[in-house]
């Protein structure tokens, strides 16, 4: 993000991970060790991108109701999030390894995951929240779990042509994506 804008605050929760980006990026970067739901922000923003957080938060669309009056009146939300029907948990429901799309594996439990999103929650909790929804769609058709995935990049079986051809798919099938994405304005 540092090489499209001249200065990033980030809002992360866990400590540890806090430390390190304050550690990697001492002058261009601001971070808030809060959890997203509970923070509070005065400034005003033109870009805001909440990635792979509102599974976590109790009650994200009263999180994204207040992210929105961050936003400058011109500015926008980039949001996204796993998604419940990927190709990969598809193929891991009807192995049995997970009960059905939108389950909320053990291991997620464990990194806090409160919910698994389908792109009709994710654009209604965003229209709740009284933003309008100006993109969206998917990111990268992956058929593999991510270990799986990672194993077969480290490997050399995956390479980046391979990778660019599953983000195209991506567009072509939306809701077979490992992640969803929204671009949202402030519809008030």
């Amino acid at each position: 993000m540092l090489d499209y804008f001249a200065t990033v605050t980030v809002v992360e929760a866990a400590s540890e991970l806090a430390a390190i980006v304050r550690q990697r990026f001492p002058e261009r970067v601001s971070v808030i060790t809060a959890d997203f739901d509970e923070v509070r922000l005065e400034a005003a923003y033109d870009n805001i991108f909440i990635v792979h957080a509102l599974e976590h938060l109790d009650h994200p669309v009263e999180t994204l109701a207040r992210v929105r009056g961050w936003l400058r009146p011109a500015g926008r939300v980039f949001v996204a999030v796993p998604n419940a029907n990927a190709l990969s948990r598809q193929i891991a429901v009807h192995m049995g390894l997970v009960e059905f799309n939108a389950a909320v594996t053990p291991a997620e439990a464990a990194h806090g995951h409160r919910r698994t999103y389908s792109m009709d929650l994710l654009l209604s909790q965003l229209r709740s929240a009284g933003y309008r929804i100006d993109d969206h769609g998917g990111i990268l058709l992956k058929p593999l779990a991510n270990f799986q995935f990672d194993q077969a990049i480290a490997q050399g079986i995956v390479d980046d042509a391979y990778l660019d051809a599953c983000h195209k798919l991506a567009q072509t099938y939306p809701d077979l994506s490992a992640s969803l994405f929204a671009v949202c304005s402030s519809a008030r």
